[in-house]
């Protein structure tokens, strides 16, 4: 193995902003807002403030699906964050969520509005709401529960280890990507071999813990994420978890999930903010350049 210079720890931990690499911009070790910034508020009960990373797209997914599925209460706003510029640490968007993380939602449905952040508990609280896309019997619950915490857990060593130390960190330390790289694989075979025995993740039905997992994991072996990750992690090997993901793919409300407070890729590809179903058609990023 390779070494460079042996790092030593300090006894007290100093904190340099300049030593994050890509993200530096958007990570600090305290909470709170920087600075005074209310949120927009739409004309939809749904108000999200969210940015197109695989957290993002698990909701805007989901909320697709669910107007797919003929639920017209699901209609929503979403509305861009710019984590590169700082947007989460604006006060409206602190006092939606502490942690400074998108995706952030408001249900302005209810007698109050309510607050709801974590990907993960969003899913969960719009499938309650809805009724949709979780198993009602116990054992098909529990199991789609099992896949979604799964994600929940097992996703920063993809996006925070692998993805970090492989394409953003400011230097290859052989040791980081060899750790999470066998993490990323390891977890990759589980959710191969989970798919060899069933078509979606939770069993026969597609469930939130497929929307939750795809946008992880279904990116990397899609080649989408980190640069050339999916040749580095050889995801040939994964030949359900890749049959899944292009299933999921098939699926009109995944594509324009996937679209939806997107700022990279394909312009066509790209619709920044979403506030009705015709602007996919009128106002992504293309449509908005020619005029």
């Amino acid at each position: 193995m390779s070494s460079s210079n042996t790092y030593m720890p300090p006894p007290v931990w100093t904190w340099n902003a300049q030593n994050g690499g890509a993200f530096a911009s958007i990570n600090r070790p305290v909470a709170g807002p920087t600075h005074e910034k209310a949120l927009p508020v739409g004309r939809h009960p749904l108000q999200l403030y969210s940015l197109g990373t695989p957290n993002g797209v698990k909701v805007t997914i989901m909320l697709e699906e669910l107007l797919a599925a003929g639920h017209a209460g699901a209609e929503y706003d979403a509305w861009l964050i710019r984590i590169g510029e700082g947007d989460q640490f604006g006060s409206g968007f602190t006092d939606v969520n502490p942690n400074s993380k998108i995706p952030a939602l408001v249900d302005h449905s209810l007698d109050r509005p309510l607050n709801v952040f974590e990907s993960g508990s969003i899913l969960l609280y719009l499938a309650e709401k809805f009724d949709a896309f979780l198993p009602k019997d116990i054992v098909g619950r529990t199991a789609c529960l099992n896949w979604l915490f799964w994600q929940v857990g097992s996703g920063p060593y993809i996006g925070g280890g692998f993805g970090h130390f492989y394409a953003y960190a400011p230097e290859k330390i052989e040791y980081a990507i060899n750790r999470f790289t066998m993490e990323a694989k390891r977890q990759l075979d589980v959710l191969n071999r989970r798919l060899a025995e069933s078509p979606f993740i939770a069993g026969d039905d597609y469930t939130i813990a497929d929307m939750a997992i795809f946008p992880w994991y279904g990116g990397l072996v899609e080649g989408w994420m980190y640069n050339d990750a999916a040749t580095f992690l050889n995801v040939q090997d994964y030949p359900h978890v890749r049959a899944w993901a292009d299933r999921l793919l098939e699926r009109p409300a995944v594509r324009r999930g996937r679209m939806v407070n997107r700022m990279v890729g394909e312009p066509s590809g790209q619709l920044h903010e979403r506030h009705d179903a015709s602007d996919f058609e009128t106002k992504t990023q293309d449509r908005l350049a020619q005029g």
